[in-house]
């Protein structure tokens, strides 16, 4: 990447919009030093652009000089990241013609290599405190198991993520619709600015420029080629977090899901990703396996052992074939358990001895244990 490159890159970043395929067409047709020149002209417009929009980049283009933004980044402890550098996360160019112009970055580690191993954790801004708790718990549990957690530094869902990452110790990268030099949310600048002292803060726009609307969705693709996959905790129909999910499904990485109550409005986008592709987890080490290396396999998931699961199946169909109360006989529990009498004795002795009935007469009975042991089979039903 040449020095004339580098500056003309840094000086789109505030003439063409995040995300703008035709400008990204031109960067790959023409390249960055041609369209800085085709700019600086203001001759015909290339190709694409109408004759408003031209007026427009033309308006923007020059009015602040790219060494200058080079210089403010670097007083604020901001780089200015190119593709194809060897910091460049290449997975960024998954996104074609969407693709980044460049990266702004503050913090020290390297962005290709945290990217190598992390996971979006989005959602909703007015989350819930169940939404909260799930993804701080989120953040914190991929934190510990050495994944860095990336999500977009907002409200709600974003900041419970980057939270849990920062207090389990973890990496966490936050990705902004603005300059990384200014922190947005401003409720967030102690997060942001101890993100950016303890991860990193990225963003495709300049210094001091403002977020919109439309940079915020646009700036969710960014968050969805960065990383394996996107864990959506709590999102409306509407929510931008489905953005970032289906920008995920697009670019073939994981999709994952946190379910929610089935009558909370705030998991109904989620659920309605659940009904589709999205995978569904409850926590970190679900997330872990599905993005992660073989051998990265959550535990097997199951209730409490009851002594009497542990019973030769035999004898738990004799067990079964008791009343719930009072006495019955040989004849009538072999009957039950489908067996003949003699087996059915030795199977009752043998029942007897592990406390599970006891014997009055001729009559056999369950014992207290037994008695807890079916009641537990029942509330798992």
């Amino acid at each position: 990447m040449t020095d004339e490159e580098r500056l003309a890159r840094v000086a789109l970043t505030r003439v063409v919009e995040p995300g703008d395929e035709i400008g990204g067409r031109w960067l790959r047709e023409f390249g960055a030093v041609e369209v800085v020149r085709r700019l600086a002209d203001g001759g015909r417009p290339l190709p694409g652009a109408s004759e408003k929009r031209w007026e427009g980049m033309l308006g923007r283009a020059g009015r602040v000089p790219p060494e200058r933004d080079l210089a403010q980044a670097k007083e604020a402890g901001v780089r200015f990241l190119c593709p194809g550098e060897p910091e460049w996360p290449a997975q960024l160019d998954d996104l074609g013609d969407a693709r980044p112009t460049g990266l702004w970055v503050r913090g020290r580690p390297s962005l290709r290599i945290w990217a190598l191993r992390s996971v979006a954790v989005v959602g909703a801004r007015a989350c819930t405190e169940y939404g909260a708790h799930m993804a701080a718990t989120l953040g914190a549990g991929l934190a510990e198991r050495g994944w860095v957690v990336v999500s977009g530094g907002a409200y709600g869902v974003d900041g419970a993520a980057h939270r849990g990452a920062l207090g389990a110790g973890g990496a966490t990268v936050a990705v902004l619709a603005c300059g990384v030099d200014r922190p947005y949310p401003r409720g967030h600048t102690q997060l942001i600015t101890r993100i950016a002292e303890q991860g990193l803060v990225v963003g495709e726009l300049p210094p001091g420029d403002h977020p919109t609307p439309s940079r915020f969705i646009l700036r969710n693709r960014v968050i969805a080629a960065l990383t394996r996959g996107t864990v959506v905790v709590e999102a409306a129909y509407r929510s931008g977090a489905l953005v970032t999910a289906r920008a995920a499904q697009r670019l073939g990485r994981f999709t994952i899901g946190v379910p929610g109550p089935a009558t909370s409005g705030l998991s109904a986008g989620v659920h309605e990703l659940l009904r589709g592709d999205a995978v569904l987890v409850s926590d970190a080490a679900e997330v872990t396996e599905l993005v992660g290396d073989i051998g990265e396999l959550a535990p097997d998931r199951r209730g409490p052992v009851l002594p009497r699961d542990l019973l030769d199946p035999g004898a738990g169909r004799v067990l079964a074939a008791l009343p719930a109360r009072g006495l019955a006989g040989v004849a009538e529990i072999a009957r039950g358990a489908g067996t003949t009498e003699d087996d059915t004795v030795g199977r009752l002795y043998e029942l007897r001895a592990l406390g599970f009935v006891e014997r009055h007469g001729d009559g056999w009975k369950l014992t207290r244990q037994a008695m807890i042991s079916i009641r537990g089979d029942h509330e798992r039903c």
